[in-house]
């Protein structure tokens, strides 16, 4: 097997450097983008490609030998050119002309063309048909070499062939399995190749660009996804130190993140806080509001609630409220919901609670629909997300809820989370700004602005923390030495 990367402007280009070098049976086992254009890894099995030639040998020698169907045709031509003999002359003359043996179904055929015309059916429908033998020697010799119809002439050479072919239905059967189990070890046996391939390129990465390595395995292991930490590894140049190579990929991070600057507290307005089930968002909601009261009073905010599928589900809100003093109201469908946010025009910030929905619920297209059909009340939706979900969790919710606009996310539970490389992949990769985050129970004192630097800063400390004695971590000893040894 042979191995190779390719370089080239654009992705035609790269290709066409692919097939003319390595063939067109080349596999692409990975591409990017590099600066200066586009980089392609390349292999070729030299083993396939010498049983495919050796396989194309016996074919191109059975193509020579003729088939059943072409010799059937032949026949079929070598007949209409003959003159048909009388069925009588057929009924006393059994024996059929001797012919050269071409293949042992053709003789097969033949013979059971015969016993079908020696019939007793046969020979009485023959009888019935035959003319008269002074009519037929009255005939013009044109007319009597004129070819039977092709209905009749080939009556009995479709039922041999139909009753020739039925035997053979369970061994094409058996071969249709085999096919398909040959197909599956084929695929298995491919992506094991893949695997040890992938293996095989890592390695090279590493020898030829450590730098590069270190830094992609030091962004997956804060929980990045693959392709973003690739794609962020990739902006360092590869003769960077250590010590300066960090830093700058952190502050990548920290660049690609967006966050709201704490719109809700400065703008207001009417705010809907949506999102699974169990992430918290009454206890956000309550924060926030608590957090307005303080700075503009509790006469500019109400709390509204769309929560009527679970039994007593307002009524924690409804706690929240009388203790903040602000009113608390119920909404079962739009048109309810409309006239509450009409009696509530003059409170300078309005939160609506949702129901907590998986993204896989049934019900979740109604309540987004109840929170676009209101067109004369402008709301921003705010998604809440739980910061210990896994990353495609993360990824699926984001998806299913943006059938609505959203004006960014809010994330809780930080201080039961691991790694924050889930939900800073999943903001950066959906460009979705961030607008607050929780850390807490207590009202309203866990909760702060959405901050990126501290936000990569508290990814570092949390990676750090989980990886106590890994030897590739930036910040030990070890790596330090290394680092002074290969750039001093």
């Amino acid at each position: 097997m042979k191995i190779k990367r390719f370089f080239a402007k654009d992705m035609r280009t790269a290709l066409n450097e692919v097939k003319a070098t390595l063939g067109a049976d080349a596999v692409i086992m990975s591409n990017k983008k590099v600066t200066g254009g586009i980089e392609i890894v390349a292999a070729v099995d030299y083993d396939a490609a010498k049983k495919k030639t050796e396989k194309a040998a016996p074919a191109a020698s059975m193509e020579g030998e003729p088939s059943f169907a072409s010799l059937r045709n032949k026949l079929n031509q070598v007949a209409r050119q003959q003159p048909p003999k009388p069925i009588a002359e057929a009924r006393i003359h059994k024996k059929m002309p001797e012919q050269e043996p071409v293949a042992d179904s053709l003789q097969a055929l033949l013979s059971r063309q015969n016993k079908s015309a020696m019939s007793p059916e046969s020979l009485s429908s023959a009888d019935e048909s035959m003319p008269p033998m002074g009519a037929s020697a009255q005939r013009p010799l044109a007319s009597r070499q004129a070819p039977q119809p092709i209905g009749q002439r080939n009556e009995f050479e479709r039922s041999a062939a139909a009753a020739s072919l039925r035997p053979q239905s369970p061994s094409r059967g058996s071969n249709n399995s085999d096919m398909e189990q040959m197909k599956a070890e084929m695929a298995q046996l491919r992506k094991l190749l893949e695997h040890q391939l992938s293996g095989l390129m890592w390695q090279e990465v590493e020898r030829r660009e450590p730098m590069r390595a270190m830094l992609v395995k030091q962004l997956k292991s804060m929980g990045f996804a693959d392709e973003l930490a690739d794609q962020l590894a990739c902006y360092i140049p590869e003769d960077m130190a250590g010590h300066e190579a960090w830093p700058k990929v952190q502050q990548l991070v920290a660049d690609q993140l967006l966050t709201n600057n704490d719109e809700i507290m400065r703008d207001g307005g009417i705010v809907a806080l949506l999102g699974p089930t169990g992430v918290g968002k009454t206890t956000t909601i309550a924060k926030i509001a608590a957090r307005y009261a303080m700075q503009y009073g509790v006469d500019q905010v109400a709390l509204v609630t769309t929560d009527t599928y679970r039994i007593g589900a307002h009524e924690q809100l409804s706690t929240y409220g009388r203790i903040l003093g602000c009113p608390v109201k119920v909404a079962k469908d739009a048109d309810e919901l409309a006239n509450v946010l009409h009696q509530l025009r003059h409170r300078s910030l309005v939160l609506i609670d949702t129901a907590g929905m998986g993204q896989r619920d049934t019900r979740l297209t109604e309540q987004l629909q109840t929170l676009m059909s209101n067109s004369e009340h402008q709301i921003k939706n705010y998604l809440v997300l739980s910061a210990t979900a896994q990353r495609q969790v993360l990824q699926e919710a984001v998806s299913h809820f943006r059938r609505i606009p959203l004006a960014g996310c809010i994330f809780t539970k930080l201080d039961e989370c691991l790694s924050l490389g889930e939900i800073l992949s999943v903001t950066i990769q959906n460009a979705l700004p961030i607008g607050y985050l929780t850390d807490g129970q207590r009202v309203p004192e866990d909760i702060q602005v959405a901050d990126p630097a501290y936000l990569v800063t508290k990814a570092t400390e949390l990676m750090e923390s989980n990886s106590q004695g890994e030897g590739y971590l930036w910040t030990t000893d070890a790596f330090s030495e290394m680092n002074s040894e290969l750039y001093d």
